[in-house]
């Protein structure tokens, strides 16, 4: 079979990249653009540790394939930084020690960013839901909770000043 070349915008940069067709998205990001940010926890779908947002939509990026990344754009942990300035839900990940290992902590900022993205004001209720599809083997998930709903609400007063 022979390679498909892929052109999409990640991170807010234009990538081009080849591709087998049963390369995941995950592989391709890792293995063709060096963002080594995302895990593979389980290669099913069930961990979240993969998780990027592609057009706006929260994806496990090993149940997709890189062919069909063409003239998508994805976000990935790597991006969510400005610079040295952390995202809000980075901080408070910091400040909540909402972390320990690390290594399903990529999936779960980004699960955190499309929530806050869909819904800037959620519920704890909420919040809790839509992190479901993220296991964590290290931590409880309450400080992670606190941390997402105090960026939240920082979020929310950044934008009202």
């Amino acid at each position: 079979m022979s390679k498909r070349h892929v052109s999409a915008i990640v991170n807010g940069d234009a990538v081009e990249f080849l591709t087998d067709p049963g390369m995941t998205l995950l592989d391709a990001l890792r293995d063709e653009l060096d963002l080594t940010g995302s895990k593979e926890g389980c290669g099913s779908g069930d961990c979240g540790a993969c998780s990027v947002i592609v057009d706006g939509r929260l994806v496990c990026s090993c149940l997709m394939l890189a062919a069909e990344a063409q003239d998508r754009r994805i976000e990935t942990i790597e991006g969510m930084a400005q610079g040295s300035d952390l995202h809000p839900l980075q901080q408070k990940f910091l400040e909540h020690a909402a972390l320990q290992c690390g290594f399903c902590t990529p999936g779960i900022l980004m699960a955190s960013k499309a929530l806050l993205d869909a819904n800037p004001d959620p519920t704890e209720t909420e919040a809790r839901y839509w992190l479901a599809g993220n296991l964590c083997r290290c931590t409880g998930y309450d400080k992670i909770i606190r941390a997402v709903m105090d960026a939240a609400a920082e979020m929310r007063q950044a934008r009202v000043s």
